[in-house]
């Protein structure tokens, strides 16, 4: 061999030599939840971000686990500046106290450098609180960022609560263990035993265990049978309830077919106790028989169908165009009943009226039963009736009124049509 071939020989050791150990410094600097290893490598503390790769018996810090040999994919020369990849890969992060925050497996991840980015593909694990599993979840990619604080999964994202059977699904999940907030979003869609939900979005509160819906919020709860329309919808899981803050639709089902409708500015459905609470502008909206109740604030009691009203309320029946107003009233529709209570002014087609402290109103007979002051007026013929009790049909103008049971006096005014016409 020539002194020539000698010096290129040479040449082309040290070069072999500086690739290497330019390749060990640029593996040095990768994160130290990288590991191609199949064995669980924690993080601890990433203040200020520190990276790391473990290879063979290296650790990164003071960590004590002991991690089975393994190595990265060798980086291309015209690369080794901008990322690493490795294979079957298992990545965790956890809090300054050691307690893990979140655990991913994949069957590969990369480690882009200049965005200080990790990307694992066909990721799946678990999102951790207190060092307990809050959420299994899985998607098609998953980056992490800011020194594993925030892990972000994107692609046909499942996730699931082991403890409550909640499963969200959409296209994008984001773990933020800092604020305790899990948020899906993307064509989200949420399944449980009690309730079905599509939305823009879901923000979990996981420590307090309330799910947040914002857009386009469509949720069907199993029993009652009740589907919800609003823009932004709360869903207190351990409570049972749902709340919404904003104007709200409310459908209620019988054998899947509707049978009254609800809406206001606020509502809170108790799944617990099948009562939803309808406040601001709150309307309900029987189709058998055909009526409309209208109140500033209405308790539904979804299964026993009874509606409640502490404040003013109208109730109008469509078919027989009566309208009915009082200060507060009780609706029991099993029973086609209707209770009103105080100043209570009942209206016909035809202008007659019934003024009474209270009235009973059988829906099935169409008649009325009131009590206390009452006074019955009709426009044709001309006439009315004071005293204490009436009863009758107010539609066909039939009322009969007494002094009730201490024998009061009825008083009758009677006005001659002339009169009427001379405008007395």
């Amino acid at each position: 061999m020539t002194q020539q071939d000698r010096n290129r020989v040479e040449a082309s050791k040290e070069t072999r030599e500086t690739r290497e150990i330019k390749r060990k410094g640029e593996l040095a600097k990768i994160p130290s939840h990288f590991s191609r290893s199949r064995s669980l490598i924690p993080l601890f503390l990433f203040f200020p971000l520190t990276f790391c790769l473990i290879i063979g018996l290296f650790a990164c810090g003071d960590q004590t686990n002991k991690v089975t040999k393994s190595s990265a994919e060798t980086p291309s020369a015209h690369n080794v500046d901008s990322n690493l990849n490795f294979f079957d890969v298992t990545l965790e992060q956890a809090d300054e106290v050691g307690r893990p925050i979140w655990k991913v497996r994949a069957k590969r991840a990369k480690y882009t450098k200049e965005k200080q980015l990790g990307q694992a593909e066909s990721p799946y694990g678990e999102l951790y609180q207190d060092g307990k599993v809050i959420y299994q979840v899985q998607g098609q990619q998953a980056d992490i960022k800011e020194d594993g604080k925030q892990l972000i999964l994107r692609g046909k994202i499942v996730a699931t609560d082991p403890h409550n059977g909640v499963v969200m699904r959409g296209n994008e999940l984001e773990w933020r263990p800092k604020e305790d907030l899990l948020i899906v979003r993307d064509k989200l869609n949420v399944t449980h035993k009690q309730l079905q939900a599509v939305a823009q979005e879901a923000r979990v509160k996981t420590r307090e265990q309330h799910m947040e819906f914002n857009g386009g919020v469509v949720a069907n709860s199993i029993q009652p049978q009740v589907q919800m329309r609003t823009e932004h919808l709360i869903w207190q899981i351990k409570e049972e309830k749902l709340v919404g803050d904003r104007p709200i639709k409310i459908d209620r089902y019988q054998n899947n077919q509707i049978t009254d409708r609800g809406k206001g500015d606020t509502a809170e459905v108790n799944l617990k106790t099948k009562i939803a609470t309808v406040n601001k502008n709150a309307q309900i909206e029987l189709l058998d028989p055909p009526m409309q109740i209208a109140s500033n604030s209405m308790s539904w009691n979804l299964n026993t169908e009874t509606i409640i009203t502490n404040t003013p309320v109208r109730v109008f029946h469509r078919a027989k165009n009566l309208t009915v107003t009082a200060n507060q009233g009780e609706m029991q529709m099993q029973q086609n009943t209707v209770y009103l209570t105080g100043n209570v002014n009942s209206i016909g087609q035809r202008g007659q009226t019934l003024h009474s402290n209270t009235l009973t109103w059988y829906l099935n007979t169409n008649l009325l039963a009131a009590q206390g002051n009452v006074v019955y007026h009709q426009v044709d013929p001309p006439l009315s009736f004071t005293g204490q009790q009436a009863s009758g049909n107010l539609e066909q103008e039939n009322i009969v009124v007494n002094g009730g049971n201490s024998g009061g006096r009825v008083f009758t005014q009677i006005i001659p049509k002339e009169s009427k016409d001379n405008g007395e």
